[in-house]
Order: structure tokens, then sequence, then C-alpha cells
């Protein structure tokens, strides 16, 4: 009976000696400087919003860096913070072992440009983003009568362009009127009458046939119009 309250006791001060150690380890940590802030844009370099800004919103409020103890820091926070920013689709904010700050974050991609009255971009995702003041991304230019009851379908198209990569690589404007869509080349200057986005899969068929024909053939630049709204035709215009 004495050896198994003996061990009981060995037992509960090694428990209690383990969550001191814990702890004051804890403590020290806690109370310990942050070394500096490491930011890191993911898939590639920062484009739309730069270090300096990024600096700028994680110490906010703060004088500098190294004088804020890690106790005082709300890394959800500080992640709130910089989702918040227009430019930024996810941040995420972690403290290393070494004391250093560190944020991944993942910009918006815009994949056409509005341009108008009020110019902004439509990112990855559908939703408006704004220009940014330190850099143009290269996307089709949108024109024409676009306001909010047609972002969707703009959105549609752009993510159509966007996927293919035939179009992708040729396709720089897109112009909407009532009547529907007419798309501009890279470096031919007829333009493709699209109309509406119905059967947007078959036109697309119908004009990359087309496209491929024509160039074989060295016609490309005989045409000033090439329309698409027929069903399974591709109606040509010459000069």
């Amino acid at each position: 009976m004495m050896r198994k309250v003996i061990h009981i006791v060995k037992l509960f001060l090694v428990m209690a000696v383990l969550i001191f150690l814990y702890s004051f380890a804890n403590h020290r940590y806690d109370k310990k400087k942050l070394s500096g802030i490491d930011v890191v844009f993911l898939d590639g370099d920062n484009l739309f919003i730069t270090h300096q800004t990024v600096n700028k919103l994680l110490i906010q409020n703060a004088d500098s860096i190294p004088d804020i103890p890690k106790e005082k820091l709300v890394l959800n926070k500080l992640e709130d913070i910089l989702n918040s920013n227009e430019m930024i689709q996810d941040a995420q904010v972690y403290m290393t072992v070494n004391g250093q700050l560190e944020a991944k974050i993942k910009q918006r991609e815009p994949i056409a440009r509005v341009v108008g009255k009020s110019s902004y971009y439509i990112d990855r995702q559908g939703k408006r983003m704004p220009l940014s003041p330190v850099h143009t991304a290269r996307v089709p230019l949108v024109s024409g009568n676009v306001d909010e009851d047609s972002i969707k379908e703009v959105y549609a198209l752009v993510k159509y362009i966007d996927r293919d990569g035939f179009l992708k690589k040729n396709i720089t404007g897109i112009h909407r009127e009532a009547s529907g869509y007419t798309l501009h080349l890279r470096t031919d200057d007829f333009a493709v009458v699209l109309g509406g986005v119905d059967s947007l899969g078959q036109k697309i068929v119908n004009f990359k046939a087309f496209y491929q024909k024509a160039l074989k053939d060295q016609l490309l630049d005989k045409y000033n119009k090439i329309d698409l709204r027929f069903n399974n035709q591709v109606v040509c215009t010459k000069k």
C-alpha cells in the first residue's frame, strides 16, 4: 500500500514539473520580442500590392514591429486586416520559433478589365476588383454596355476565354451591346461577331475551324467581319 502511495506521489510530482516547465517556456515565448517580418507572395511575384503595403498593414498602430511583445499580437486580427485589402484573396499570418512574423499572401487574379465611366477588373471568382496603382494586368478589355445586371454574363464569357489557350492568346477586346458581343483579336484586324453567349462552345469550335483553314490558305487579312450568330455557320464579310 505504501509503495502504491509513493508511486502516485512521484507521478504527481513529475506531472507538476512538466506543467511548470511547459508554462514557463510558453511565458518566455510570449514575452520574447519579434525579430522581424517576412512577407511571401504565393503563385509568383507581388504585382498588385507591394511588400511595403503589407508591412504597413501588419504594423499599423505600432511604432516598430520588434518592440511588440508576442503576447499582444492577435494573429487572427492581422489576417483579417490583410484579407480586408481589396488586392488580397487570402492571407495567412503566423509566428516562427525564432520570433519572426511571417505572412503568406495570395493575391486576387484579374481575368478581364472593364473600361468606361468606371474602370475595374473582374477577378477569377467573378467579383469586382479595383485597379492597382502599381501594376496593370494584361487581360482582355471589356467595353460597351456593362452594368451590374450583365456582370455574371460577362464573367461567364471571360472565364471561358481565360480557360481556352487559343482564345486567351488571341482575344484582347470584348465589346458588349444589346445585340450581343463582338470580339477583337491581337494580330488580326477583323471583328468576330459572337452575338449572345448561348451555344458558346459550338460557336467557338466553328470559329477555330474557320481560323485554321483561313490561316492555312492565307486568307485572314481578306476579311473585316466574322459572324458566328448563325447555327453551325461562319459568315464572313470581305474587306
